[in-house]
């Protein structure tokens, strides 16, 4: 990874700015809290976010409500481009906003999702994903505090710190999830063997439950005949009571058709009755009609005087409609003078000639038309009165011929019974031969009936032997009955027997399967105890002796470049470092200021380069980040940097000191000041 743009606003010391980090080495110069070290929180900011321990208000600018940071990087040639945005809310400051963009293509997602793309990108293992950023803090970049702070811990937190930077904890972690498996696996088999301590007297029980089955089946057997019989014994007596059902059966059908014939005689009595009164009625009509006399000779004047009538109304109509059409004429001649009148009397010069009309001229047109006016009037006065004298006539000639047609309409009903008379008759003898017929058939049925009242008193005998058979039947049906509830109790019986025998076996082969699974559990239980531990436990301490030597190597390489001939420096088993003066150990205490300096950067670029050794494919290998590395440093110790930084060998190094002599042993310098409580940024 090569760092190559950062920009920064509202964090810390700085409003705005931007930098630019070439490869090679590169120097952050300035004074003590000219703000050098919030360009190297500021990068890590942006790699990872805020860490576990870390607040926003440490970061957030004063007085600022929003912050953001934007880190450009390359990755095997890959153009990266990171961003961060942090927020002040009511109650704290977080983390708002964050994209990541690889070549080009931008993505925004939540916080957990940009830093895993992140670890992702810089090869980091997987166990590190829900871990603080330790790979990156000892390959990458430490604050010299926290070195100093490792090397003054106990062996035994120093040890555990150290294994969970390797990323051989796990080793640790697989021994405790041995230990915890073995303890589950120990406890369920004290389970399983509780399950299936009764299996013998499961199996037992089985074959008792199948013998107890076959006793049922013989039973059944039994039962099944028991049933057959009551059957066969039920059909006989069916059989028998349906003879008898048959005599009865006879016996129903001589008491419907009586009661048919019952209903027949009610109806013929009936018609009887009716056909009398219709006789009756007949009579009485036929006298009344005898007393109306009709006349024709009357009849035939009457149509003519409606003949006479009809005529003269249609007379009288036509004559109307000539006076109407004669009045409206006169109507119209009238308001055609009145209207002449009242133009002339408009008028001042004639439309033909132009010249003005004398009032004479209109007095004498006045006189002409008042004239024809009155001739109007007095013809209208005669057209009036003959219009009146005919609407009377009309109406008199109307209600004449009114009273002719209800006379006519009075004679045609006179006319009619008349007629009838002859057809009434007729239909009184029709009515008695009917009479006559219905009454011979009514003898007849009441015969019939007398014979069937006789056949119906002797089936009645047939009643009670029916009765007698019926109980018997019913009798048959019941033991029938109990004989199929018997054998379905019997079949049930055996079925819930088959049932319990299925489940017992199916429990018994769960058990046998739970006891080869238990042990199975054994025996894998005795290997993880027994073996498994074992190896780990060997394969842990290997891996750490491989380890301890490699960084004990280049502990004592790197300490000797920085101090004199006369100190050495080892690391123990627990990996803490042990400063000897010609063979004399000498205690951390007694260490010069410069001294305790040197072990912690030795045992920094010690831990870095084992870890890039350990883990080859991370892509933060040729980036490293001083801080303040020199702090305590003698000149002599100063001049040796610049061995420390050849040998170095990594693609970009950034130094973060005060110190100006480092100048001189760098490719690239950034100078930091701060005025005003604002860090300003210059080459």
């Amino acid at each position: 990874m090569i760092l190559k743009k950062l920009q920064i606003e509202n964090l810390r010391s700085y409003e705005k700015q931007e930098i630019d980090f070439p490869k090679g080495s590169t120097l952050l110069s300035g004074d003590i809290g000219s703000g050098k070290t919030t360009i190297l929180l500021a990068i890590e900011f942006a790699l990872f976010g805020l860490q576990p321990s870390q607040k926003g208000t440490s970061l957030l600018r004063a007085g600022a409500n929003k912050a953001k940071v934007i880190l450009e990087f390359e990755i095997e040639g890959k153009d990266i481009i990171i961003e961060r945005v942090l927020k002040r809310g009511k109650k704290s400051v977080s983390q708002d906003y964050a994209t990541i963009t690889i070549e080009n293509e931008k993505f925004e997602g939540s916080i957990t999702e940009i830093k895993n793309k992140i670890l992702k990108l810089l090869n980091y293992p997987s166990e590190f994903t829900k871990k603080t950023n330790l790979l990156y803090k000892f390959t990458v970049y430490t604050p010299q505090e926290e070195m100093k702070q490792i090397i003054l811990e106990p062996g035994d937190i120093r040890l555990n710190t150290l294994r969970h930077v390797f990323g051989i904890d796990k080793y640790k972690r697989i021994q405790e999830n041995a230990v915890l498996l073995n303890s589950k696996l120990r406890e369920k088999i004290r389970i399983n063997q509780g399950i299936i301590y009764d299996l013998e007297e499961h199996k037992k029980l089985l074959e008792q439950k199948d013998q107890d089955l076959i006793d049922l089946k013989q039973k059944q057997e039994q039962t099944i005949e028991n049933h057959k019989q009551a059957i066969e014994f039920c059909l006989k007596k069916e059989k028998s009571l349906e003879e008898i059902q048959e005599k009865i059966n006879e016996k129903k059908v001589l008491e419907n058709e009586k009661k048919t014939s019952d209903i027949l005689i009610s109806e013929k009595t009936q018609q009887i009755t009716t056909l009398e009164n219709n006789i009756k009625t007949l009579t009485i009509q036929i006298k009344e009609a005898k007393k109306i006399s009709f006349n024709e000779q009357d009849f035939d004047s009457l149509n003519q005087r409606i003949k006479f009538q009809q005529g003269k109304q249609e007379d009288l109509q036509k004559e109307y409609i000539q006076i109407i059409s004669k009045i409206n004429s006169q109507e119209s001649k009238k308001i055609e003078s009145e209207t002449l009148k009242n133009k002339i009397s408009k008028l001042q010069k004639c439309p033909t000639c132009l010249q003005n009309v004398s009032e004479e001229y209109k007095d004498n047109i006045f006189t002409k038309v008042n004239q024809e006016v009155q001739i109007i009037q007095n013809n209208l006065t005669n057209l009036f009165s003959k219009k009146k004298q005919l609407t009377e006539q009309i109406n008199i000639t109307k209600k004449a011929l009114e009273d002719f047609k209800k006379k006519k309409s009075e004679l045609e009903l006179l006319k009619i019974k008349s007629e009838n008379l002859i057809e009434k008759e007729q239909r009184i003898n029709e009515i008695e031969k009917q009479k006559q017929t219905i009454s011979k058939d009514l003898e007849m049925l009441k015969k019939h009936v007398e014979t069937i009242e006789k056949s119906i008193l002797e089936y009645k005998k047939y009643d009670k032997v029916f009765e007698e058979r019926d109980k018997e039947l019913r009798d048959a049906k019941q033991k029938e009955n109990q004989a199929e509830i018997k054998k379905a109790e019997i079949n049930k019986e055996i079925q819930f027997s088959e049932q319990q025998i299925k489940e017992k076996q199916k429990e018994i082969k769960e058990k046998e399967r739970l006891k080869e699974k238990t042990e199975k559990i054994k025996e894998v239980e005795y290997w993880i105890s027994e073996k498994f531990l074992h190896l780990i436990l060997f394969t842990e301490r290997q891996v750490m002796l491989t380890l301890k030597q490699e960084f004990s190597q280049l502990f004592s390489k790197w300490f000797a470049i920085l101090v004199s001939d006369s100190l050495s420096a080892k690391l123990d088993e627990d990996f803490s470092p042990i400063i000897e003066q010609q063979d004399y150990e000498l205690d951390y205490s007694f260490l010069s200021g410069g001294e305790r300096t040197a072990i912690a950067l030795a045992y920094r670029l010690s831990l870095n380069q084992v870890i890039n050794s350990l883990l080859s494919n991370i892509k933060t290998r040729n980036l490293v980040i001083l801080d303040e590395p020199t702090d305590g440093f003698s000149a002599q110790q100063l001049d040796k940097m610049r061995d420390v930084l050849s040998q170095l060998n990594t693609e970009q190094l950034i130094l973060v000191s005060h110190e100006p002599k480092i100048e001189g042993f760098v490719d690239s310098i950034i100078r930091f000041s701060k005025e005003g409580g604002i860090t300003r940024v210059g080459v």
